[in-house]
């Protein structure tokens, strides 16, 4: 079976895309010792705090920090992945404290972990099974409003409206279809 990847399309502010430049984007952990280097360069203060991650096309993990955009830190690209992660010294050797899929900006799918796994685990990084705090993140069909999931309540916070058990956030907008006018509904004669 293959392994397709969701890419993630920016979907919030357009704002903030304005925010976006080259010397901007996260630093890409592409290595053990890309990760090493990074962690090399943070304060104690900059390590106790999560991060602003994203997974790039190219399955790479960019690391900002917390407060950066998501919508930066990939440069203005689709991501594989995005959220928070923290970390902590497990043993001599750096591993997740924390990781979610908490980006209002991409609005990931919780499907999105494997890509983020493949990261940790290229990046040299011990890891979780899983997030260790999943968003889920929906559209309502109605009023076309982002929501976030809770408590299993699949119902819009603005319109009430019942949301999609799937995720749906970047397909493009429904269309309302209108048949073209004939002769008759015109209002023109013959």
């Amino acid at each position: 079976m293959a392994d397709e990847r969701r890419s993630y399309h920016y979907v919030g502010p357009a704002e903030l895309r304005s925010l976006v430049r080259p010397d901007r984007a996260g630093r890409s952990m592409r290595s053990p010792a890309d990760f090493n280097e990074w962690t090399a360069d943070r304060t104690v203060e900059e390590l106790a705090d999560p991060f602003t991650f994203v997974v790039d096309a190219a399955g790479v993990l960019r690391l900002a920090p917390r407060r950066s955009e998501h919508v930066v830190c990939a440069a203005g690209e689709a991501v594989l992945g995005a959220g928070e992660i923290g970390f902590r010294q497990e043993s001599g050797r750096w591993a997740v404290d924390e990781v979610s899929n908490q980006s209002t900006g991409y609005c990931p799918d919780v499907g999105s972990w494997p890509a983020v796994a493949e990261a940790l685990d290229r990046a040299g990084v011990a890891r979780p099974s899983g997030f260790t705090h999943e968003v889920e993140f929906r559209r309502c069909p109605a009023c076309r409003q982002l929501n976030i999931v809770r408590e299993g309540d699949f119902f819009c916070v603005f319109c009430d409206e019942a949301l999609p058990r799937e995720w749906n956030v970047d397909r493009p907008a429904a269309r309302l279809l209108r048949a073209p006018l004939d002769a008759a509904d015109s209002g023109s004669s013959t």
